[in-house]
């Protein structure tokens, strides 16, 4: 299969420190992906990377069937082009509304001219509708974000995301600060969402990990120190010592 996200053979260096060495993985169209490692591994890192936020000293980060260099595009285009991130704070509109969060978040032809003539219509209407219904906020699309619970408030930037239409989502840290009940809620949604696009979790609550039954990828001193199953990796002696045998 065709990988959707390559990574290869990219460094990065930050004050001589070198945060990412010679990091080369790949994620397919439809999978679900966790990243673990201890801090300073490069996990943030390697999302700022993909998301164009910081560029590598070299190797190359390809996407798409075409296997277009992220490299080479601005953060806007890459979002553009099907990339999607969500940071480990919610950033929602709180004074407005869970519908008019998502109305805004529509992907739309909105140059400059559009925005300003741009109506709602009943297709936007019921796609608002889905959203709210594909992340469980079918009952509070009157609500005012404000209000939603800390997990209500994830979800809800996880259906802005998608109203994007993203190939892959890139999530931090999703399970932080959720209830049982949110995180088991949020372990389902982050499962159906790989069925049609790729999901990176980057998560330090083994907990959580165990609960997505996915493969899972290490990070130490910003290379891949073991990558498999969740079972798999923490019998790896050396992720047992650099990670797992912390604390």
């Amino acid at each position: 299969m065709t990988a959707l996200l390559e990574v290869s053979g990219v460094c990065v260096s930050f004050d001589g420190f070198r945060a990412i060495n010679n990091l080369s993985f790949s994620i397919g169209p439809q999978e679900l992906r966790a990243i673990i490692g201890p801090n300073g591994a490069g996990k943030t890192t390697f999302m700022d990377i993909v998301t164009g936020k910081t560029r590598p000293d070299s190797g190359t980060v390809t996407f798409g069937e075409r296997s277009q260099s992220l490299l080479s595009l601005s953060e806007a285009e890459i979002a553009r082009a099907g990339v999607g991130r969500k940071f480990q704070r919610p950033t929602v509109f709180e004074d407005q509304s869970v519908a008019e969060n998502l109305t805004i978040a529509l992907k739309a032809p909105r140059s400059p001219w559009r925005v300003l003539g741009w109506r709602e219509s009943t297709a936007d209407r019921s796609r608002v509708a889905d959203l709210a219904g594909e992340v469980g906020l079918a009952d509070a699309l009157a609500r005012r974000a404000g209000e939603l619970s800390h997990g209500q408030k994830q979800w809800l930037e996880i259906g802005m995301l998608l109203a994007q239409e993203p190939r892959l989502l890139l999530i931090d840290e999703p399970a932080a600060g959720m209830t049982l009940a949110e995180r088991e809620h949020t372990t389902r949604l982050l499962v159906d969402l790989a069925k049609t696009c790729a999901v990176v979790v980057v998560e330090h609550d083994m907990d959580f990990v165990r609960r997505l039954d996915c493969r899972v990828t290490v990070l130490h001193e910003g290379a891949v120190l073991a990558e498999g199953s969740l079972h798999h990796v923490t019998r790896n002696t050396d992720v047992v010592e650099v990670y797992l045998g912390r604390g």
